[in-house]
């Protein structure tokens, strides 16, 4: 056997080996970056669930001839706001999470607001209809809190993968990046909780 023969097969074998983990990073990020996108729509879907049950409130609520017309109004006005707010999952950066999760608070203080007006309509409270979508919202805010937790979950599994040493190489090569967490909302922690039992 010639000489030059053992050099050449020893960089085959290593040109191999890179190769193979080059292609075996790419497609464990592609999924883990698919998988992050798909919680995100998860996350999209809940709100557009609890949009859809607001909607239904709101035309519940119009039935009462004498409630506040500024609230309902104000909830019509947050809910089209709110539902108005997507994002691509290809632009899932900080500014348009913020956005979208300001329109989503708003969307929230409305609906305690007319929750919190409604207790003045005993009507409207004995209403079966009325109280049936009371109790689907808060299932559906439920859902949303495990879609969010799920989504940074994702996030956090693809982020690690992309982000450790050597992966961390060629992420950069393969145009991988760290994607954006869904974050609390500024002062959420001093927000009132929605109060579903009016009993």
């Amino acid at each position: 056997m010639k000489k030059w023969f053992i050099p050449i097969i020893v960089i085959a074998v290593i040109a191999f080996g890179i190769y193979r983990w080059a292609v075996g990073f790419n497609n464990q990020a592609v999924g883990l970056e698919a998988d992050a996108k798909t919680a995100w729509s998860n996350v999209e879907s809940a709100y557009q669930r609890r949009n859809d049950l607001i909607g239904n409130l709101v035309k519940t609520v119009q039935g009462a001839a004498d409630f506040e017309r500024e609230t309902l109004t104000q909830m019509i006005e947050a809910r089209a706001k709110a539902t108005a707010t997507n994002i691509d999952v290809t632009q899932l950066t900080a500014e348009n999470m913020a956005q979208f999760q300001q329109a989503q608070a708003g969307l929230s203080g409305a609906l305690s607001k007319l929750l919190l007006v409604v207790e003045r309509y005993p009507d409207l409270k004995a209403n079966q209809n009325f109280l049936s979508l009371q109790s689907q919202l808060e299932g559906t805010e439920n859902r949303i809190n495990v879609a969010r937790d799920r989504y940074n979950e994702t996030v956090n599994t693809y982020d690690i993968h992309i982000r450790t040493f050597p992966n961390k190489i060629l992420a950069g090569w393969f145009g991988f990046s760290a994607m954006e967490r869904y974050k609390s909302d500024p002062g959420s922690e001093n927000a009132p909780e929605v109060n579903f039992d009016f009993n």
